[in-house]
């Protein structure tokens, strides 16, 4: 039995369709599953039991011996949330449970990090234990997700294997619940469909042009094949970057969102907001040494590939994947 929390979110439900086509169905889906707007997420999918997320710490207590593997997802992402008891407690908190009732229990624990962690990337986006305590988030999400990580770090009993994953730019099919913090790719899918054109952030940055601001962008496919890895094949334990190592624009990023409508891109700028402007991101680039080294050798799509398929099937039908 493989528990996924956060299971009707977005990468929690294309881990249920990736972890189905590779045929597991004996899966507990674990959530919040009172949102009506999320249930097509999982929806037609296989699996055994939905557990609620607050239930499931108890639940876990009583059937741990039937379950091999806890694919830890759920968390608060929102990155404009500034009210740190909120993520004190989804993300935390509950977190630190978990990952105490896996060492109880002698279960392996893969569970979602994030980018968010590096900050303004003045430490680069190295994933090596040592840089944790010196990492400068920029706002309570990504402190959150890197307290955690250096809580780990400082345990002297974790479980026999574990992984943080540090997700860089995930973008993909479910996302459509997600609101302001979807990708954007949706967001831009949606713009260029209602008025034909995208507005990007302006560069305030005499460095960098306009659409030129860069990011790591991974598809979401790609992040479920590692997971699957990781689960299947228990290398070193440890955080790992996860995105693709190479970073794109959002101008490469539209200009492909347009081209997969099949439009000509018609792209316009507008000023970055002053309230987030002086900790706006201007480049990320994960480090992609370790998961190689580990093991891990298929290839990342190519952003264009990634939107394409995104939009082609998902988006334009309508579909959830």
């Amino acid at each position: 039995m493989i528990i996924i929390t956060g299971a009707a979110g977005f990468i929690g439900s294309n881990m249920i369709t990736g972890l189905n086509g590779a045929g597991y169905s004996d899966l507990v889906l674990v959530d919040d599953f009172s949102r009506p707007d999320r249930e097509r997420n999982y929806a037609g999918k296989k699996y055994r039991q939905l557990v609620d997320r607050r239930g499931f710490p108890a639940w876990l207590r009583e059937e741990h011996r039937q379950v091999q593997l806890i694919i830890h997802l759920g968390a608060r992402t929102d990155t404009t949330e500034f009210d740190w008891e909120v993520f004190l407690d989804l993300n935390l908190d509950y977190s630190k449970e978990l990952f105490s009732l896996c060492v109880e229990f002698g279960l392996p624990l893969i569970y979602a990090s994030s980018a968010a962690t590096y900050g303004l990337g003045e430490k680069g986006y190295n994933d090596a234990h040592s840089v944790v305590p010196d990492l400068q988030p920029l706002n309570p999400y990504g402190r959150s997700k890197n307290e955690f990580d250096h809580w780990v770090l400082g345990q002297e009993r974790k479980p026999f294997f574990w992984a943080g994953l540090k997700f860089f730019n995930v973008y993909g099919p479910n996302e459509y619940h997600k609101g302001r913090m979807a990708s954007v790719v949706y967001h831009a899918y949606k713009q260029i469909e209602q008025t034909g054109g995208m507005k990007l952030f302006r560069s305030h940055r005499p460095d960098f042009g306009d659409g030129m601001q860069a990011r790591d962008f991974i598809y979401v496919k790609d992040v479920v094949e590692v997971i699957i890895y990781l689960m299947q094949e228990r290398p070193e334990s440890g955080l790992y970057n996860l995105g693709t190592g190479e970073a794109r624009t959002f101008k490469d990023l539209v200009t492909a969102t347009f081209r997969a409508m099949g439009r000509e891109p018609a792209i316009s700028f507008i000023d970055t907001p002053e309230d987030i402007r002086d900790t706006y991101q201007y480049f990320t680039q994960a480090e992609m040494g370790k998961l190689r080294e580990a093991g891990y050798r298929l290839p990342f799509r190519s952003l264009e590939d990634g939107v394409e398929d995104y939009v082609g099937s998902y988006l334009k039908p309508n579909k959830v994947n």
